[in-house]
């Protein structure tokens, strides 16, 4: 569908990356809707997109559109998420399995986009060898095994923050490139490593600061 540029793709901003996802959900939704083809601007107009900044997210990896059509929503779909990486499955393992964790392994959301929770793993002895949902929760002495046998490549960290640094540390030396953490505080990971945190209490005093200047 996509005539891909030739050209060696530039360092694509993060920014970016977080629109391609928001771009893919509008486009199941319309996918679901049954709409086939959609310019950029409809697209902006019907989920409150800018259609300047979608053209210039795209262009970063080739031509998509069609002169006098606009995008073919399927294909488009099909194309994002191929560049995302959601047309495979991802094997993650979840880190800490007090209440936030099993909320996060609960989520259907993960799978849907193919990011299947293999293993989970706690420092609690009490909780070695109980099972959710036929998953076993392990100690984090068999994280190493457990990452080679299962090809575990990305990881959920959801432990106290005092424990969060050493728990990055094993994590890196079993083999993760990608973690994605909440557990509050600064943490160090190397360059071969993406981390990308997420504070609940920045997110709340984000919508707090709103609240406080409306009351104003």
């Amino acid at each position: 569908m996509a005539r891909r540029a030739q050209f060696k793709i530039p360092k694509i901003p993060e920014m970016t990356v977080r629109r391609l996802s928001i771009y893919t959900r509008c486009l199941l939704q319309l996918e679901e809707d049954g709409v086939k083809t959609i310019s950029s601007q409809e697209l902006a107009e019907r989920f409150n997109l800018n259609s300047a900044q979608v053209r210039k997210d795209l262009a970063y990896f080739g031509e998509f559109g069609v002169r006098g059509i606009g995008y073919y929503v399927s294909g488009l779909k099909a194309e994002l998420q191929r560049i995302l990486g959601l047309d495979r499955e991802w094997q993650v393992a979840l880190v800490g399995f007090g209440n936030l964790g099993s909320a996060l392994y609960h989520y259907k959301g993960f799978a849907r986009q193919g990011f299947r929770i293999l293993a989970i793993f706690d420092d609690d002895p009490a909780k070695w060898g109980k099972d959710v949902d036929s998953i076993s929760i392990l100690p984090m002495k068999d994280l190493p095994r457990e990452a080679k046998a299962r090809n575990l490549q990305l990881a959920i960290v959801a432990v106290p923050a005092e424990a969060a640094q050493g728990v990055i540390e094993k994590l890196v030396a079993a083999g993760i490139k990608a973690v994605l953490n909440f557990a509050p505080g600064r943490l160090k990971v190397g360059k071969d490593v993406r981390l990308k945190n997420v504070d609940l209490s920045i997110e709340l005093e984000t919508l707090s600061f709103y609240l406080a200047q409306g009351n104003k």
